[in-house]
């Protein structure tokens, strides 16, 4: 008997598809991305005794044609020749939406099992089954289970050892599609059967009979094929004049016509069960004056958790890369390979540090953002937003990343994967970096508080961030109707029932979701630190213009000067060391060069250089320009570094660099990302470019108008 097997778990969107899988496998799971596309592909084991399954967890799909990018990867997993069974899982809350995948799904003939998942909430809203009838109409077994809970789940496997142990197991009966259409099919299947067709040791004649009659294109544009498309077509129109609709329509109708003459003979629904409980939260949720300030208060809750819940573990981690630093230059020996220990201390685990210490915020906002997918808020929302999104050619899943953008673009780019619609996902992730990131926010903080008086600063703040905003629907509205363009697509936004995820469904979530940060924005930002330590350090500077080390010597001798004085007087000569070498490394020298392009908008070659370290973490733009002016990383010194700047700058340049540090180009974790969900080094250079010039150019207008009115 065979000891392994593979299962392809197929379903609709919503239909609790991911229960069933952590259900079957647990942690033993595997996730990753389609080649070629930007589709989550997951698979996972499942062992019962000496056997083992694969269970590969397809894309969540209304139909097998290639409308969508899921549609088509799951469409070529099924074709697989190691796929032994399908496992279809079916919301029983909306069996006859759910089951017109199932009838398309019973002409690959391929064995398959149907599961009735979340049973528990169909039986709430009064639907009972005859399951048996069912089994008869659709010639599949049926389990019922509740994936959230686990019921039905031992059953299900039972179930599935008994169908791929037995030795012909039973395969899934096509529907029949009346007199009209099915002399016709017999005849194409058999001219089908003739040819010489590679899918044809997968796929039964039948199959692409009817996808000929429905007009898919990508089984017309087979080679083999094409005599047929003369037939097909003269066919085609015979449907339509006899039945006075297209094939497509047709074959969907008649799929329809059995799955409801299969629901009014085996589900009986209770009277008494009509009102539900989720149309009830609808009326408040989705009220269209109290919607968008029951979402508000909730994502300021969700933000509020996220940054002041994190913040003890954000200082634990921070002190433990501190102390492993410290470790490393205390048992470095003394004057051997300096260089080296730079790079270890300050390059990788500055680096890598600087990405986990705000793993408990992605660890948290995650977590947050499972609990009201899982509960089916995140439906409502989309649908709250739809309207104002489409004046600007989005869905209103597009607001839900936008909205995410203002804590981290990266966990907001991979939010973007609910987007169903392509256009609208590379559109979204395109303008995501638009969004006011918490990375820039020490930036307004450095400068608003310096060049505004405390009655206008939190105008200046406000006024930052929905500058962002606008920039970002502008551009999107702009994208969506040159180089996006499409037809206006009709969105069918589900609104699940409401339910209560289970701890382990949103742990598991998390766990995704955190390591395919770490995986995607790490390794990046750690070649990114090292890159920016090498730009930071050479050349090495060998002569400087004081003799640093004697006059630290001199004042800590000085026995007039206090503790604190000396503390200051040696962190200034620090800085200044400091600022001298940076001056004369690569990056300084950068700096310089760039005063020629940066000048006409008010940019000075200090301000170009910690743009140069901004590309790693625009953070990071604050401690550049604290280094090059000469002071350190304390309270005082931060308000020592505001006096500097203000002696350096006026309001107006302080604003063309928040506006610019606002609009260009995102740090090199949200480059990364974006190269990977859009799979294109094109887009991803584009998005660099295309946002660096509109900095430049917004900020060159603002500041050249500036300088002419004040």
């Amino acid at each position: 008997m065979k000891r392994t097997f593979k299962i392809a778990l197929a379903g609709n969107p919503n239909c609790g598809k991911t229960t069933i899988f952590n259900s079957l496998t647990g942690t033993h799971q595997h996730v990753g991305n389609y080649s070629g596309v930007t589709v989550e592909r997951k698979t996972g084991i499942c062992r019962m005794g000496d056997i083992r399954i694969e269970i590969i967890d397809l894309p969540g799909i209304y139909g097998l044609s290639s409308a969508s990018a899921e549609e088509k990867v799951a469409f070529a997993e099924l074709m697989n020749d190691e796929i032994d069974l399908i496992l279809n899982v079916i919301d029983a809350g909306n069996p006859q939406r759910n089951l017109s995948l199932t009838t398309q799904l019973a002409e690959l003939n391929i064995p398959m099992v149907l599961v009735f998942n979340m049973i528990d909430d169909a039986r709430r809203r009064g639907l009972e089954f005859n399951i048996p009838i069912l089994e008869r109409y659709f010639s599949a077994p049926i389990v019922e289970a509740v994936g959230s809970t686990g019921e039905g789940i031992d059953e299900l496997k039972r179930l599935l050892l008994k169908v791929l142990g037995s030795a012909g197991p039973k395969r899934p009966k096509p529907i029949d599609y009346g007199e009209t259409a099915m002399p016709i099919i017999r005849e194409l299947s058999s001219a089908i059967a003739a040819m010489d067709i590679p899918l044809l040791k997968r796929l039964p004649p039948r199959y692409f009979a009817i996808k000929l009659l429905e007009n898919e294109d990508s089984v017309r544009s087979i080679p083999q094929l094409q005599p047929l498309l003369p037939a097909v077509d003269k066919w085609r129109k015979g449907i339509q004049k006899r039945c006075g609709v297209s094939g497509e329509t047709y074959m969907t109708d008649c799929r329809y016509g059995m799955i409801s003459g299969a629901c009014r003979e085996a589900i009986r629904i209770r009277e008494q069960s009509r009102h539900q409980f989720s149309e009830d939260i609808d009326r408040i949720v989705t009220n269209r004056y109290l919607g968008l300030p029951i979402f508000f208060m909730l994502m300021f809750v969700v933000f509020f958790l996220t940054f002041q819940c994190s913040i003890p573990l954000m200082d634990l981690i921070g002190l433990g890369f501190s102390a492993l630093a410290d470790l490393i230059n205390h048992l470095w020996p003394s004057g051997h390979l300096e260089y080296v220990r730079s790079l270890i201390t300050e390059g990788i685990i500055g680096g890598v540090g600087g990405v986990l210490v705000f793993l408990p915020n992605i660890l948290i906002l995650f977590l947050a953002i499972a609990f009201l997918e899982g509960t089916g808020y995140m439906s409502r929302v989309a649908f709250v937003m739809d309207g104002f999104m489409h004046k600007f050619g989005l869905h209103g899943k597009s607001f839900i990343p936008m909205l995410l953008g203002f804590g981290c673009t990266v966990p907001a780019i991979m939010a973007t994967r609910t987007i169903e619609s392509e256009k609208d996902r590379i559109t979204t992730i395109l303008v995501l970096p638009l969004m006011s990131c918490g990375a820039r926010l020490p930036i307004y903080s450095l400068f608003i508080p310096a060049f505004f008086a405390p009655r206008y600063q939190a105008v200046m703040m406000w006024l930052i961030y929905f500058i962002g905003v606008v920039l970002a629907l502008c551009c999107a509205g702009l994208l969506k109707s040159t180089l996006f363009r499409s037809d206006d697509e009709v969105f069918v936004m589900e609104l699940p029932p409401y339910r209560m995820p289970t701890v382990r469904s949103l742990l598991i979530y998390m766990m995704e979701r955190s390591t395919m940060y770490l995986k995607k924005a790490g390794t990046f930002i750690l070649l990114a630190s090292v890159i920016m330590f090498l730009f930071n350090t050479l050349p090495e500077k060998k002569e400087y213009s004081k003799d640093y080390p004697a006059l630290t010597a001199r004042v800590e001798n000085d026995a007039s000067l206090s503790e604190e004085q000396k503390r200051k007087q040696t962190a200034e000569y620090k800085a200044e060391r400091e600022s001298e070498r940076l001056q004369y490394s690569i990056a300084g020298r950068i700096g310089r060069a760039m005063t020629v392009v940066f000048q006409p908008i008010g940019f000075d070659w200090k301000v170009c250089s910690a743009l140069i370290g901004a590309i790693a973490g625009k953070e990071l733009f604050v401690s550049q320009l604290g280094i090059l002016n000469s002071v350190g990383d304390s309270e005082a010194d931060a308000a020592t570094l505001q006096e500097k700047l203000r002696m350096q700058y006026t309001p107006l340049q302080a604003f063309c660099i928040m506006l610019f540090c606002l609009i260009t180009m995102p740090c090199v974790a949200t480059v990364a990302v974006v190269r990977r969900e859009t799979n294109s080094w094109g887009l991803m250079f584009a998005q660099i470019i295309g946002l660096t010039l509109l900095a430049y150019f917004i900020t060159l207008i603002v500041y050249q108008v500036g300088t002419r009115l004040f």
